[in-house]
C-alpha cells in the first residue's frame, strides 16, 4: 500500500524526527514579533472538548485520536511538537469528514461512524503512515494567519514531513485559498474559511481543511 510505503521512505530518509524552519515564511512569522505571541499549544485545543468521538462531522476528533495513537505508539514521534507551545508552527486540521473521504478512498467503504472511520484508517494504513501524513500537515517555524496565508499565492511551503505544499489563493477577502499535495488525482484541499485563526495570538496556530493532505500520489 503506498500509504505504508511512505511511512518506510519517511522514515529512512530521517524527515519524520526532523523539524525546520520554513524559508517561504520566515517573513510572516517575524511580522509578529513586535507583539510577543502565547505558548498555548495546539494539543491544548484539540483536546478541549474531550478524548471522545460524537456525531459531529465538521470537528477535529478523528486528528486527536490519530495524534494521540501516534504518540502512544512513538513517544518520540515529531508530531509531539503539537504538544509544545513554545514552538512555531502552523498545521491545517483535516475535520472528521475529511478522514471519512480518505478512509473510503483506502478500503472503498464509506463508513459512517467516527470510531469505525478512526479503525478502519489504523487498520489500512498503518501507524508511521499515519504519522507521515500528520507531519505533511504541519509547517514548522511560522506562525502563518489567515491575512498572512491569503497574501501567500504561489508560495511553496516546507512540512515537517518533508515534502511541500503549494498555496494557490483564489480570493484574499473571503477567503478562498486551496492547498496542493501530491495526489494529482483528487481534489486538493481548500482551507474552511470558517474554521480559521484556530488558536490566534500564540506560536502555534491552525487553520481548518476540508480535505486530508496526502504527501504522494494514491
Amino acid at each position: 500500500m503506498k500509504l505504508r510505503r511512505l511511512a518506510v521512505t519517511t522514515a529512512a530518509l530521517g524527515l519524520a524526527a526532523t523539524v525546520a524552519a520554513p524559508a517561504a515564511f520566515a517573513a510572516p512569522a517575524s511580522a509578529h514579533a513586535h507583539k510577543p505571541l502565547g505558548e498555548k499549544s495546539l494539543a491544548e485545543v484539540l483536546l478541549a472538548d474531550g478524548d471522545t468521538f460524537d456525531h459531529n462531522w465538521n470537528d477535529y476528533d478523528i486528528l486527536t485520536e490519530a495524534v494521540l495513537a501516534v504518540l502512544k505508539a512513538k513517544p518520540d514521534s515529531a508530531v509531539g511538537v503539537l504538544a509544545d507551545g513554545s514552538t512555531p508552527l502552523t498545521a491545517f486540521l483535516p475535520n472528521d469528514r475529511a478522514f471519512q473521504a480518505l478512509t473510503k478512498d483506502l478500503t472503498g467503504t464509506r463508513y459512517w461512524s467516527e470510531k469505525r472511520v478512526f479503525t478502519k484508517l489504523v487498520a489500512a494504513a498503518g501507524v508511521d503512515a499515519i504519522e507521515a501524513v500528520l507531519l505533511y500537515h504541519v509547517v514548522p517555524g511560522a506562525t502563518i494567519t489567515k491575512r498572512d496565508a491569503a497574501k501567500a499565492n504561489g508560495a511553496r511551503l516546507k512540512t515537517a514531513q518533508g515534502g511541500t505544499i503549494k498555496v494557490r489563493v483564489y480570493n484574499r477577502s473571503v477567503p478562498i485559498i486551496e492547498l496542493k499535495d501530491k495526489d494529482y488525482n483528487d481534489a486538493n484541499p481548500f482551507l474552511d474559511p470558517r474554521a480559521l485563526d484556530i488558536n490566534k495570538g500564540n506560536k502555534q496556530i491552525a487553520h481548518g481543511i476540508v480535505f486530508v493532505l496526502r504527501p504522494l500520489d494514491l
